[in-house]
């Protein structure tokens, strides 16, 4: 079915119900209007909060796809969103949805440029655009608006768009009468940038429906839950873990802000159960613990049952550390792809908690392969993961060699390097474009990485491949020193004696590793920043200071 069809039940079952919360510890007060105070339900003064219910999210959906549909969107068409986190987002991603049009998520983390190549990328004919982008568009719009329409999402609309607000508010509540199939487009979705610049990848509404299914599946999500969202709503991650609630008519609770204190005080005063969160901020609660600055005491979180992390691979050490300091705690790691509509094609399970480091076996409705030069590999071996299922996209929009690359008898492979072992975990060695070949030997980053994390030393850590006249490569070690601590190129040569020798790094960097929205090592602009002439007299130091 349709994934609006979700939408129209939750009004009938659980209309008066909260659906949606949104908290902003850092708004300042200047920036909240009299209208937002009406939307406040307070519960601590600090925090700025609004919250809706089913029928109001519902209602905001239709009256946009009313809007849309007197300027002539519906299927066939692209509508895409530029806006930061916040109660409006998913009222309007279903809206677009409700016309039969095509939701175009765009990063905020976008420049002017990039914006435009996406919008052209895309053929998206109308944009949704938040005030934190005025100044972005505002650079491109004699170029963009020809052939399409700006809506402004805000208060005080700037003069070279319309006012989405005021025009919507105009529009009927009732929801349009448009037929849509499970086939039918649903949403382009781009790939994050990490291996170059970004693709389109298109989505068909059985593939959201699915992802509501495999997640409220893998986590037993009930209608008495209640979900922290903290990343960004424009990737496929933190939606489509919020399905698992949307399915089942929960709560969700849209946090912007990543500070620790934030996380736990939305989780105890939100009575908050299910937290998806990246490595970098259950690194940081973890740390502000050790360090004194929480106190859990402080802290309502009895009724947390579940923390789960997806995006990038998770180190054991650290999960050995959060069971430590949460034993109650069930936990969960979920493998995926935006080209298979996000997290859950591979994922650990709560009950596997022993196999900590593996990604996990096969997601509710998938199948998975390890794939080396055409032939299935066995267990123990390493290869290409494939993956095949219900989610995966439909194909790279308007790219049909890249899609040729990838998608072949309805398997996506995903180049990522993996392996299976005997019990029937797989585990995510590396991606197949970071593997480092030095001296003939393959290197996998990740293995590296999980073995420098777990230095006391040691916040976060970043392995890449650099030039060497005599190896081919060498691999450097990225090293981003806890808060507070002072480390030395000696301190982790002498931790990396615990590796093969032909595992240790050779180059050590000092500095903070760059993540993307989605917690993502952006390891091309390591590359780039770092060669080995470049590297030469500034690999050592202390740091931390």
């Amino acid at each position: 079915m349709p994934i609006t069809e979700i939408l129209e039940r939750n009004c009938k079952l659980y209309g008066d119900e909260i659906a949606l919360v949104e908290l902003n510890p850092e708004m300042p007060e200047d920036r909240r209007t009299w209208k937002d105070y009406e939307l406040i339900q307070p519960t601590y003064s600090s925090c700025y909060r609004r919250e809706i219910t089913w029928n109001v999210f519902n209602e905001k959906a239709n009256r946009l796809a009313n809007l849309l549909l007197s300027r002539g969107v519906g299927k066939g068409s692209k509508v895409g969103i530029l806006l930061m986190n916040g109660i409006e987002w998913l009222p309007v991603y279903f809206g677009i949805l409700k016309t039969g049009a095509v939701a175009v998520p765009m990063n905020f983390r976008f420049s002017s440029d990039e914006i435009e190549y996406c919008l052209n990328l895309a053929d998206v004919s109308v944009l949704l655009f938040g005030p934190e982008f005025i100044g972005r568009i505002e650079e491109i719009a004699d170029r963009i608006m020809k052939g399409r329409l700006l809506f402004y999402v805000g208060d005080h609309c700037p003069t070279f768009a319309e006012s989405y607000n005021i025009l919507s508010a105009n529009c009927s509540s009732q929801s349009p009468a448009i037929h849509l199939t499970e086939e039918d487009d649903a949403a382009i979705y781009f790939s994050s940038g990490t291996t170059g610049f970004p693709k389109a990848i298109l989505h068909n509404h059985q593939s959201l429906t699915h992802a509501c299914k495999v997640e409220q599946n893998h986590h037993s999500t009930t209608h008495d839950d209640v979900f922290l969202c903290i990343p960004p709503l424009y990737h496929t991650g933190a939606k489509m873990h919020w399905m698992g609630s949307f399915l089942e008519g929960g709560k969700a609770v849209l946090l912007k802000g990543t500070k620790p204190q934030y996380i736990l005080d939305a989780v105890s005063k939100e009575k908050c159960t299910i937290v998806w969160l990246l490595v970098p901020w259950a690194q940081d609660i973890l740390d502000a613990i050790d360090r004194g600055e929480i106190n859990l005491d402080d802290y309502a979180l009895s009724q947390w049952r579940l923390m789960h992390i997806g995006a990038q691979p998770v180190p054991p050490s650290l999960i050995k550390r959060w069971k430590e300091r949460f034993p109650n705690h069930q936990y969960d790691t979920n493998y995926g792809l935006s080209e298979s509509i996000g997290p859950g094609c591979v994922h650990l399970g709560v009950e596997n908690i022993d196999k900590v480091g593996a990604i996990g076996v096969p997601g509710y409705g998938w199948k998975v392969k390890i794939m080396d030069h055409g032939t299935e590999v066995k267990q123990g071996e390493v290869g290409e993961l494939c993956v095949k299922g219900p989610g995966v996209m439909t194909c790279y929009y308007k790219d049909p060699k890249a899609t040729a690359d990838v998608l072949k008898d309805g398997w996506l492979y995903t180049g990522d390097v993996a392996m299976q072992d005997k019990d029937g975990f797989y585990y995510l060695v590396d991606r197949k474009k970071d593997v480092i070949i030095t001296g003939g030997e393959n290197l996998y980053p990740v293995q590296i990485e999980d073995f420098i994390r777990a230095c006391p030393f040691v916040s976060d850590v970043a392995v890449i491949g650099l030039p060497d006249k005599r190896l081919g490569e060498i691999a450097a070690a990225i090293v981003q020193v806890k808060k507070g601590l002072k480390c030395t190129e000696a301190d982790i040569n002498r931790y990396c004696m615990g590796l093969p020798r032909y595992k240790r790094p050779r180059k050590i960097i000092f500095m903070d590793v760059p993540r993307n929205a989605t917690g993502k090592i952006e390891k091309p602009k390591l590359r780039a920043m770092f060669s080995a002439e470049r590297l030469v007299g500034k690999e050592s130091g202390i740091a931390g200071r």
